[in-house]
C-alpha cells in the first residue's frame, strides 16, 4: 500500500508519500480501507517531534480517518467487512481508576493514534476495534473523517468540563480551526451567546455563519478590551483558548468574575505567564481538557452525523500533498479542516 509517512522529524520537506508493507491486523484489529484522512494540529506537532515520544521511524501520521472495512481480526465483534467506519484516535487502558470511572480520556496510560502509534492516513489502516465508530450511509467521507477529533474535544470541553448553561455567553478563540469552529457552533446549540475571533473578514463571516453572535478581528482590535466593551464591563461567562501564547492573559481579561477558562492545547505557546492576581481576586477557574470519552464522542457525532453540526472543509488534497496540507495548517489559512484523500480514491 501507499501511505503518508517520513523517516525523521522535521520540517515539511521530510513528509512523502510512498510504498510500505500492508499493517497487521491484530486479533482486535479492523482492517479499513482509508477513503479519507483529515488533518489536526497534532500531525503538525508530532512531524516536529514532541518531547518524551520517542516514533518507531519511519511513522505513519494522522488520527483522523474514515472509510470502509476490509477485514477483520477473529475477536472483532462489532463490525464486519463493507461496514463504513470513522477513527476516534484516544486510546485508553480500560483498567485504571479514571478508565473503570468512566472517565477514559484522563486515562493513566492514554495515547492517541497518530501521534504516540503508528496513524491512519494510508491506503488501509489497521485499527483497534473500540478505536472505530459507525458512519451512516449519507454521510460523505469527507465529513466522517473530518468530525471526530476536533468535535469530541469541543463538546467535552464545553459540555463537560466547563458545564455551559443556556444564557451563559462564551468567547471561542481561533474559530477558524477545527476545535474552534466546533465549539462555535456547540456552545451555539447549547444556548449561549457566542463571541468568536478569527484573523480576516472571510473568516470572521464563516464564524457567523457557523453560530457566532459577535465576531472579533483579533488583528485588527484588543480582543479583550472589546468583549468588554460588548459586555458592558462584565466579560464572558466562559473561554475557549486552544491558542495559550501571548493570548493568554487577554483570555482571563476576558473573563467575568467567577467565569471559568477551558484549554485543550497550546498552538502558540505552552508557557504563557498567568496574572495569578486576576486569577484568585476574580475567583477564575482555569480547566484543562483533551479528548473525550466514547460516550461523548456518540454524543457529540450522532449530532454530526444528522446534520445538527456542520463540518467545514477548507481544502481536499490527495495524500502525496499531504506537506501542503501541513502548510495550509501552520500558515492559518482558510476556515475548517483540511482533508487529504488517498492518491488512489482523488477524483478532482
Amino acid at each position: 500500500m501507499y501511505a503518508v509517512q517520513y523517516a525523521d522529524h522535521g520540517g515539511r520537506d521530510v513528509v512523502e508519500y510512498a510504498e510500505r508493507a500492508d499493517p497487521e491486523v491484530g486479533r482486535e484489529d479492523v482492517l479499513v480501507d482509508v477513503k479519507a484522512g483529515a488533518l489536526n494540529h497534532l500531525d503538525v506537532w508530532t512531524r516536529k517531534g514532541l518531547p518524551g515520544i520517542d516514533l518507531e521511524m519511519p511513522h505513519v501520521p494522522g488520527c483522523d480517518a474514515a472509510g470502509v472495512v476490509e477485514s477483520v481480526g477473529a475477536e472483532v465483534t462489532r463490525f464486519e467487512p463493507g461496514d463504513r467506519v470513522a477513527v476516534t484516535a484516544g486510546v485508553s487502558c480500560g483498567e485504571c481508576e479514571f478508565c473503570r470511572d468512566g472517565e477514559e480520556s484522563m486515562c493513566v496510560d492514554y495515547h492517541i493514534i497518530g501521534e504516540h502509534v503508528p496513524g491512519v492516513h494510508g491506503e488501509l489502516a489497521a485499527v483497534p476495534e473500540d478505536n472505530l465508530v459507525a458512519v451512516p450511509e449519507g454521510v460523505d467521507w469527507e465529513t466522517a473523517a473530518a468530525a471526530p477529533l476536533v468535535f469530541q474535544t469541543a463538546w467535552r470541553m464545553l459540555i463537560t468540563r466547563a458545564d455551559i448553561d443556556p444564557g451563559e455567553s462564551v468567547l471561542v478563540l481561533g474559530a477558524s480551526g477545527g476545535v474552534g469552529h466546533a465549539a462555535v457552533q456547540i456552545a451555539d446549540v447549547a444556548g449561549a451567546e457566542v463571541f468568536a475571533t478569527a484573523s480576516t473578514a472571510e473568516k470572521l463571516d464563516y464564524a457567523r455563519a457557523v453560530g457566532a453572535d459577535h465576531a472579533i478581528d483579533y488583528t485588527e482590535e484588543d480582543f479583550a478590551a472589546r468583549i468588554r466593551e460588548l459586555t458592558d464591563g462584565r466579560g464572558v461567562d466562559v473561554v475557549v483558548d486552544h491558542v495559550a501564547g501571548e493570548t493568554w492573559d487577554d483570555s482571563l481579561k476576558s473573563l467575568a468574575k467567577g467565569g471559568r477558562l477551558v484549554t485543550c492545547g497550546a498552538t502558540a505557546g505552552g508557557r504563557p505567564q498567568t496574572n495569578v492576581n486576576r486569577v484568585f481576586w476574580n475567583q477564575l477557574s482555569i480547566v484543562g481538557s483533551t479528548m473525550a470519552t466514547p460516550g461523548e464522542v456518540d454524543d457529540v457525532l450522532a449530532k454530526v452525523w444528522d446534520g445538527t453540526f456542520e463540518v467545514r472543509v477548507r481544502e481536499r488534497l490527495p495524500m502525496s500533498e499531504t506537506a501542503r496540507a501541513h502548510e495550509r495548517l501552520e500558515d492559518r489559512e482558510g476556515f475548517g479542516k483540511v482533508v487529504v484523500v488517498p492518491d488512489s480514491e482523488y477524483d478532482d
